[in-house]
């Protein structure tokens, strides 16, 4: 069975090329001064393209999820190899999010894969829509980790990068996690709940982003949220500071 899973994952080309980007985006960043133009274009290929290998591997982690309980469709249809061409969606996916990290530095949770949800038991479903936000706690808790540990005074501007890469799966995780109809928190709870119930939000799914991103523009709502997000990622002892100059960063051209 090992094997078997070992085959199944073909991590594509593509992907690997998006990880190379990203670490390109690490040494220019990791080499640049303050303020530079190379600090600027070396976060923003850093924070962009390591935002698309996360995105990826949270679609990943919900087609393995499917995959390992039955459902062959997710590898027929080439969500194992990672290969964001392969979404169902591209640009609701990686279009969009790329655009909101760039405009507004919020980490919106892509939609892409599909899965025959009604093969598998409840518990089973709700562990596959949880698999997705898993991959940004993970990695929010690993950057957060490291930052902690190993950033300095030195190469500001990496470090400052990967802080905001971090900040970013912390927005992810709890915008995903939200119980709203297409969004994974909904998708957790949804095959707990009556088959009528179902039905009448169902045609909701594709709105239910739509619905979070303007409440978002309501300016209480907005604090409470990024306040919340702040709060979370500061209990690493990481400075938000740091995250907010790895944003103005990415933003170069404001």
């Amino acid at each position: 069975m090992t094997r078997t899973r070992r085959a199944a994952v073909k991590p594509s080309p593509v992907f690997a090329a998006i990880v190379a980007t990203t670490v390109v985006g690490g040494i220019l960043a990791w080499r640049a001064a303050p303020d530079s133009a190379l600090a600027h274009a070396g976060v923003f290929v850093l924070v962009v393209a390591g935002w698309v290998v996360t995105l990826c591997l949270h679609e990943f982690a919900h087609a393995y999820s499917a995959w390992r309980a039955g459902d062959t469709d997710v590898e027929v249809r080439g969500y194992l190899t990672l290969d964001p061409r392969k979404y169902s969606n591209p640009l609701l996916s990686i279009g969009i999010p790329v655009l909101f990290i760039a405009l507004g530095g919020i980490g919106l949770p892509g939609g892409a894969v599909y899965v025959r949800s009604g093969l598998f038991p409840r518990g089973t479903q709700a562990r596959i829509s949880l698999a997705g936000p898993l991959v940004n706690v993970v990695f929010a808790i690993v950057l957060l980790a490291v930052v902690r540990l190993f950033g300095s005074g030195e190469h500001i501007v990496f470090w400052a990068g990967v802080a905001f890469l971090a900040f970013l799966q912390v927005t992810a995780a709890l915008l995903n996690l939200l119980p709203v109809p297409g969004l994974d928190g909904y998708g957790a709870i949804e095959p707990f709940l009556s088959a009528e119930t179902r039905r009448a939000l169902r045609r909701f799914a594709t709105y239910g982003i739509l619905f979070v991103i303007a409440l978002l523009f309501v300016p209480e709502i907005n604090r409470a949220f990024f306040g919340a997000v702040y709060w979370l990622f500061e209990l690493s002892g990481v400075d938000r500071v740091l995250a907010q100059y790895g944003n103005g960063l990415m933003r170069f051209w404001l």
